[in-house]
This record gives C-alpha cells, structure tokens and sequence, in this order.
C-alpha cells in the first residue's frame, strides 16, 4: 500500500520554548498541561551566548528530562537561532506559550504573528496557572539567593540543584 493510508497516524506536535535556567513550576504546568494535548512536546532550551545562566545549558535539559519524565511524550534539547526553523526542522505545527499577565500577551502577540508570518507555524496562547502568575526563573534565583524560601515554587530536584549552586558562589 502506498500513500497517506500506509503512513499510520499523524502525531500532534508542539514545542514549549524558554531558557528554562531553572524550570519552575509555573513552566511545568504549561508542559504538563501541553503534554495532555498533543502527542509529542518538544522542550527547547534556548541557547543564548550573550547570557550568563546559574546553570549550563545541559544541566537544565537534564533537570527539565528529570521533572518531565513522568510525562511520557516530553522530548528536551536545546535550540539556538530562531524558534520556527526549529519548528521547521522537526515538522513541529504549533508553539504553546504561557502567559501570566497582559504585559506578556502585548510582546508574545508580536513574536506569534512574526512567526506565522515567517512559516505559518501557529501559537497556542495557555493562560498561567493564577498560583504562578508572578512567577518567573529570574525571581526565583533571586528570591533563593537571598535565602528566601522557593520549594512550593520549583520541583524537588531543581530545588536541590538550585541550593547546591547558590552554595558554591
């Protein structure tokens, strides 16, 4: 048999982008949430050589391959250039995006119309979870840098990670 009918099913694929230095849990209920929709959810970690991150680039694949494993259709790499050839490159229709307040919607708008314009890939607005609405990485590393307590912010294993780096600096 030739054609579509001998291909099997198509599976649903997006990508869920960020720098993810760390994962919080705000970006993993977006994940989760993702990973419920679609049949395969790439994680791609943004690669920014102009940036200093507290972890490697491949320190945060594997943390973010251990929080996600449970999920069963979450695959981790990284990225650098633009997110559609990204997309592009692993036939990948659609980007999930979460957004926590109407200041986040006003630059995203911008980046999902440039994108669909570029290549046609879609983006799928998921409001944030109001529990993580204020949440972001950088306040994390800030807020545990100064001694405050973030566990009900990060996963176990990223707490540990976070406290082992902190503690090293």
């Amino acid at each position: 048999m030739t054609g579509p009918e001998s291909e099997g099913p198509t599976l649903r694929r997006a990508v869920c982008p960020g720098s993810f230095d760390p994962i919080t849990n705000g970006h993993l209920d977006i994940i989760a949430r993702a990973s419920k929709l679609y049949d395969v959810v790439h994680v791609a970690v943004m690669i920014n050589q102009s940036k200093k991150g507290l972890f490697t680039v491949e320190e945060r694949i594997e943390l973010i391959r251990e929080v996600t494993a449970d999920f069963g259709n979450v695959e981790v790499e990284s990225f650098h250039g633009l997110l559609v050839d990204f997309c592009k490159q692993r036939d990948i229709p659609a980007i999930v995006k979460g957004l926590r307040a109407v200041s986040d919607f006003d630059y995203e708008l911008q980046m999902a119309q440039m994108n669909i314009g570029l290549t046609g890939v879609e983006t799928l607005f998921v409001p944030t979870n109001p529990t993580y609405s204020f949440l972001s990485s950088s306040l994390v590393k800030e807020v545990a840098a100064w001694g405050g307590d973030v566990s009900h912010l990060v996963p176990p294993q990223v707490l540990g990670r976070l406290s082992e780096r902190l503690a090293q600096k």
